[in-house]
């Protein structure tokens, strides 16, 4: 029955996952006005002032690096792929639980991944005591792994409900 409360639990891991790819993770302001850096599910961007050189007008030139983090975007859509595929096995419940495991890995994982690019690599951006800002993205990861517990937690207890009605006949 695909009309069981896991099932909700599960696609809002899916519309988590799709609002984390389309929207920035975290953003920080440097100490200067042109200078941030930001990371998205595709790429950790910094952009730097540098100071205008002789006999050149006294402006500042935002220079901008990127670095691919291609792998953290693979990673939101395995989970995403992961829990659509979650719905429509509600006849098998253990293989449920089986992609609700493999999702809480993933998710741990780029969990880690962010903590990294954000509290060590952006440390040394701008002013090291300000770890920066985590947007919408980062926040709708978080939510992914609680429904993915609270999705675990309702399949294991259809699975209990289950094996106990078994006993009965």
């Amino acid at each position: 029955m695909i009309q069981r409360v896991q099932t909700i639990f599960l696609f809002l891991i899916v519309v988590a996952m799709g609002i984390a790819l389309s929207n920035p993770i975290w953003e920080k302001i440097g100490t200067q006005s042109l200078e941030t850096a930001k990371l998205t599910a595709l790429q950790y961007s910094q952009q730097k002032a540098v100071a205008p050189q002789a006999g050149v007008p006294a402006q500042s030139v935002p220079v901008t690096f990127e670095v691919s983090v291609w792998y953290l975007g693979l990673l939101l859509g395995l989970v995403a792929l992961s829990s659509l595929y979650a719905i429509f096995q509600f006849k098998n419940r253990l293989t449920q639980t089986a992609l609700c495991a493999v999702n809480a890995l993933m998710l741990t994982a780029i969990m880690g991944i962010i903590l990294y690019r954000t509290l060590y690599a952006g440390k040394e951006f701008g002013n090291p005591a300000d770890q920066g800002t985590f947007l919408i993205g980062f926040y709708a990861i978080v939510g992914a792994l609680l429904f993915n517990a609270l999705a675990n937690r309702f399949i294991r207890r259809d699975e209990k409900l289950v094996r106990g009605s078994d006993r009965l006949r």
